[in-house]
């Protein structure tokens, strides 16, 4: 049998994970055989705007298709998950884009948090914690009830996140400079980390794109949070305080205090500092005794893949 003939005679799927920094998208045969797999930028719509998200979305799509030379009506059906999608508008306007670009695919559009949810629990109860450009938490009980704290943007939201901590790190540079502040190491590094040899390019640059800047200087602080520099170690200690009060938050309104659940970390900053991965798991301890901390089971972009195939069966058969 050909390639050509097989790919006529097998449904394709597609899944997607959408953040403010970046997307991955994963093509799975009816089987939830993993075909290809392939990384983009950010596709959060609300961040990223529109017209990116969408070119993102397909240009990721369009990696994992051509390594199986498949073509969009191909693609059967379709999960997204995408930062910015709990506005029902936004899920709506992606949920558009991607049925006219996939003619033949069901299509669903909900949030990471939702598909990350599934990556780490699958169907039954926990909760999670993402950090990311942004942070939020996000739980469901054994009722199938939901609840969900933070991920409203960084301008009154997201604490915690590497958006958060590039900028109380930028921030605690201006003051040490300025004598209003300890001094710390990561003075002498951040002009060369940016790739700036002066501040004002990086004034310049937080007003014109915040969410290029801030982000990227997590690993920075993480580093030299692991070396015990005192400024570092303070804002990542501050970022797991108020990261672990948004899962708290959650296991709250799910009335779970008391109850031995599974909390899973993800996000673009997860093992990326020992001091601020073990700063995270110390405060969970602390406001959730009972809870375990647990890794993700798989991708979050597969486990949107496997929700766009239950998806597709579900409407093969309605």
């Amino acid at each position: 049998m050909t390639e050509q003939s097989s790919a006529t005679e097998t449904s394709f799927y597609l899944g997607f994970d959408g953040g403010g920094t970046k997307t991955d998208c994963i093509l799975m045969d009816a089987e939830a055989n993993v075909l290809a797999r392939a990384t983009a930028g950010p596709s959060n719509p609300l961040r990223a705007g529109y017209a990116k998200a969408w070119f993102t979305l397909s240009d990721a799509a369009d990696v994992v298709l051509e390594r199986h030379h498949l073509k969009a009506s191909d693609i059967r059906g379709i999960c997204a998950g995408i930062g910015g999608a709990g506005r029902e508008s936004v899920a709506k306007r992606i949920a558009t884009f991607l049925e006219r670009a996939f003619p033949e695919a069901a299509v669903t559009v909900t949030t990471d948090l939702a598909i990350t949810l599934n990556a780490a629990v699958g169907e039954g109860e926990g909760v999670i914690l993402v950090v990311g450009t942004g942070s939020a938490a996000y739980g469901r009980d054994a009722h199938g009830h939901t609840a969900r704290a933070g991920g409203r943007g960084p301008w009154f939201s997201d604490e915690g996140s590497a958006f958060d901590i590039g900028r109380r790190a930028l921030a605690a540079v201006v003051r040490a400079e300025e004598n209003r502040g300890p001094q710390t190491a990561l003075s002498a590094k951040m002009l060369k980390w940016l790739g700036c040899t002066e501040w004002t390019r990086v004034l310049d640059w937080v007003i014109k794109n915040p969410d290029d800047v801030f982000p990227r200087i997590f690993p920075l602080v993480g580093e030299l949070g692991d070396k015990g520099d005192a400024v570092a170690c303070e804002i990542l200690t501050a970022a797991a305080s108020s990261l672990g009060d948004l899962a708290h938050s959650v296991i709250g309104k799910l009335a779970m205090q008391d109850r031995e659940i599974s909390i899973a970390k993800a996000g673009g900053t997860n093992g990326r500092s020992k001091f601020f991965d073990a700063a995270i798991d110390a405060r969970l301890h602390e406001l959730a005794p009972h809870a375990h901390v647990v890794a993700l089971q798989m991708k979050p972009a597969e486990a949107a893949a496997k929700m766009a195939i239950n998806l597709g069966k579900r409407q093969a058969h309605a």
